[in-house]
């Protein structure tokens, strides 16, 4: 499989206009499909990097970064403080754009390989994906809002720090496989893929993988927004068949 991946990487750099150094990748699968018994998907992305002009043995390496970013969606953060005895909302921020999910691979450390100026600049880490600016609230320190929901995203696993996860073999041909949790959200996850030398940002590709419901999951999701009155109607007899089964089976235990 490794040396047909090899293959398919190579045709696709022999396809690339001339300049200077390019990176261009592929999927291993463009598409995934949740259904009820959706475990997380592992997606290989893989490419390669074609070099115009002869390489320099002392010449700087390139490094790669990979991202994979959700559909966005508003989210509001809230701090809680204890009043009379009671924890309560007090404080709140809202972002109209937030990843649904956020994944950062690398040949090394971010914060070695690429330079600060950079990374606001193409948006790279999740700190810049989220977008700070776009908050508000009326708080006195927006920062530690959007720093505690990059924690809570982080420990929850929708967004994904990969150092050292990029395999890049000769300043050529690179590889990475990412796991994508079970709580997908539907939509396009943007990927991109990075191509670094010396800090910069040299080249990008963009590609997406498409997240979709398949089957019973699917036509309940479009039953409840198309015809919402029909989903009520048949969640409540549901229930009722439900609870009916349940009081039916204890009462013949009983005998």
């Amino acid at each position: 499989m490794r040396a047909g991946l090899t293959l398919i990487a190579l045709l696709l750099l022999a396809a690339l206009p001339a300049r200077s150094a390019e990176i261009i990748g592929a999927l291993s699968q463009n598409r995934v499909s949740l259904t009820a018994n959706f475990s997380g998907s592992e997606i290989l992305i893989f490419g390669a990097i074609r070099h115009d002009a002869p390489r320099i043995e002392d010449a700087p390496s390139y490094d790669i970064i990979i991202t994979i970013e959700g559909p966005r969606h508003p989210v509001s953060v809230w701090r809680k403080a204890r009043t009379l005895g009671i924890w309560t909302n007090v404080e709140a921020v809202s972002m109209a754009s937030v990843p649904s999910f956020y994944a950062v691979a690398t040949t090394a450390p971010m914060n070695v390989i690429l330079d600060p100026e950079e990374d606001a600049r193409h948006r790279i880490s999740a700190y810049h994906a989220i977008r700070p600016a776009q908050a508000t609230g009326a708080v006195a320190d927006i920062d530690s809002f959007t720093e505690a929901l990059l924690r809570l995203r982080t420990r929850e696993g929708a967004y994904l720090r990969l150092d050292r996860w990029v395999y890049l073999d000769r300043d050529v041909l690179f590889r990475a496989n990412v796991a994508l949790p079970t709580n997908l959200t539907e939509g396009a996850y943007t990927t991109r893929m990075y191509l670094v030398r010396e800090g910069a940002v040299v080249h990008q590709y963009r590609t997406a993988i498409f997240v979709r419901k398949e089957g019973l999951e699917r036509w309940l999701h479009q039953l409840a927004f198309d015809q919402p009155l029909i989903y009520g109607i048949l969640a409540l007899i549901i229930a009722l068949v439900a609870g009916w089964g349940a009081s039916a089976a204890f009462r013949y235990i009983r005998q």
